[in-house]
C-alpha cells in the first residue's frame, strides 16, 4: 500500500484512513511500538489494548443474548 508523507505542524506523519486502522485493529489514542531496521524498514506493531470495562460488558451481555438458550441449558 503506498502511503505520502505529509507536513503536520512541525513534524511530519502519515494519515491512516479508516480502512487501515480496521484491518490493523487500531483506534485513535491506540499505541504502537515503532521499530526502525537496518535496512530502513519501519515496522509499526500495535501493542496489547486493554480493553475498556464497558466493551468487555457490552460483548458479554451480546454472547449471553445470543446464547441465551444454551446458557440455560448448561446451567
Amino acid at each position: 500500500m503506498k502511503k505520502k508523507i505529509s507536513k503536520i505542524g512541525n513534524s511530519h506523519g502519515i494519515i491512516f484512513d479508516s480502512t487501515v486502522m480496521e484491518l490493523a485493529r487500531l483506534r485513535a489514542g491506540d499505541e504502537v511500538n515503532l521499530e526502525i531496521h537496518s535496512t530502513g524498514a519501519i515496522t509499526l506493531t500495535p501493542l496489547d489494548p486493554k480493553r475498556k470495562n464497558a466493551e468487555v460488558s457490552d460483548a458479554i451481555e451480546d454472547v449471553m443474548k445470543r446464547y441465551a438458550q444454551t446458557m440455560q441449558r448448561l446451567a
